[in-house]
C-alpha cells in the first residue's frame, strides 16, 4: 500500500468515500493505526491533555510537538501524518509560522500541518502553502481559543456565528487548504459547509455528513479517564483492562509467581560449577 496523499483525500470526497482520521502521539500506537488502514494520523496538540497532563492545549510547545511527530512518523508507513501547530507557533509573525511549519516536515517527518482559525489566518496559510507545505484548516471550536470562547462550547448555533463559520470555510477553501476540520458544529451546519467547499471536511462533533471523521485515540479506546466530550464514542474500554493487568502484575511479583520458569534463561551446570 502506498502513502495516502492530500490528492487521494480529494479523490475520496469526489467519490463520496469517507475519510478516517485518528490522533497518535507515539511510535507503537502509530504502527497500529497505520496497519488498521486509517487514512490520516493527526499528531494533535491534544497530547497536552492526554499525554502531558495539562488541563488545556495551551502549554504545548513546538519542541513537544516535534518530539512526538518524529516518533509517529517512524511508525506510520502509509497514513498521511499531519502535525498540529501549537499555540503561538503561527500567531506572532508569518516568517515564524513558515519556519515552524517547516520544522514539522523537516524534523518531524510529517507530510502536512494543521492550524486553527478562519479568515484571520488566510495570509498565514497562503504563506505556508507558498513554502510547499500542505495545510489542513480547523474551524468551529478551536481549543487554542478556549479563553476567547469562554469555554468549550458548540460553535455556529446562532445566525451570526453560523454565517461567520461559512465565511471562514469559504476563505480556507479559497486559500488552498487540502481539508478542513469542523469541531463542535451543529450537524446541519456542517452538512451545509461540506456541500459548499471543494475540499474534504473532517468532523469531530460535527455530525455524520462531513467527508470524514477524527477522534482522539485515547478517548475512543477508553484509555483517558478525564472529561470525555459528548461526541466521543468509546469503541473499546481499555482502562479497566489495563488496570486489572497492572494489579495482576503487582500481585504476582509480590507473591513470587512471576517470573515463572518459562520467563527465565538457563545456564549449564558445568558453567555454574566453574564459578566456585
Amino acid at each position: 500500500m502506498s502513502r495516502i496523499t492530500t490528492t487521494l483525500l480529494q479523490d475520496k470526497k469526489a467519490k463520496k468515500e469517507k475519510i478516517t482520521m485518528l490522533t497518535s502521539y507515539d511510535y507503537s500506537t502509530a504502527v497500529m493505526v497505520d496497519q488498521a488502514g486509517i487514512d490520516c494520523i493527526l499528531v494533535g496538540d491534544s497530547l497536552g491533555n492526554v499525554i502531558l497532563g495539562y488541563d488545556s492545549t495551551l502549554p504545548v510547545t513546538m519542541d513537544d510537538m516535534i518530539h512526538h511527530t518524529r516518533a509517529v512518523s517512524r511508525g506510520a508507513k502509509n497514513s498521511l501524518v499531519v502535525g498540529d501547530m501549537p499555540f503561538l507557533s503561527y500567531h506572532v509573525s508569518i516568517p515564524e509560522a513558515i519556519r515552524n511549519a517547516g520544522r514539522f516536515i523537516q524534523e518531524g517527518g510529517a507530510q502536512a500541518v494543521k492550524l486553527e482559525g478562519g479568515e484571520e489566518r488566510v495570509d498565514t496559510i497562503k504563506a505556508i502553502l507558498d513554502a510547499q507545505i500542505p495545510v489542513m484548516g480547523h474551524i468551529g471550536l478551536t481549543p487554542q481559543s478556549v479563553h476567547q470562547f469562554g469555554g468549550f462550547k458548540v460553535q455556529g448555533k446562532d445566525l451570526e456565528t453560523a454565517e461567520q463559520l461559512l465565511r471562514d470555510a469559504r476563505a480556507l477553501d479559497e486559500a488552498g487548504v487540502f481539508s478542513i476540520v469542523l469541531e463542535c458544529v451543529p450537524a446541519a451546519l456542517a452538512r451545509r459547509v461540506t456541500a459548499e467547499v471543494s475540499v474534504p471536511t473532517i468532523g469531530i462533533g460535527a455530525g455524520p455528513d462531513c467527508d470524514g471523521q477524527v477522534l482522539v485515540i485515547n478517548d475512543m479506546l477508553g484509555m483517558y479517564q478525564g472529561f470525555v466530550p459528548k461526541f466521543v464514542k468509546k469503541f473499546a474500554n481499555l482502562q479497566p483492562v489495563i488496570a486489572e493487568a497492572l494489579q495482576s502484575y503487582k500481585e504476582e511479583v509480590e507473591k513470587g509467581t512471576f517470573p515463572a520458569d518459562e520467563h527465565c534463561f538457563a545456564i549449564k551446570e558445568e558453567v555454574l560449577e566453574k564459578l566456585y
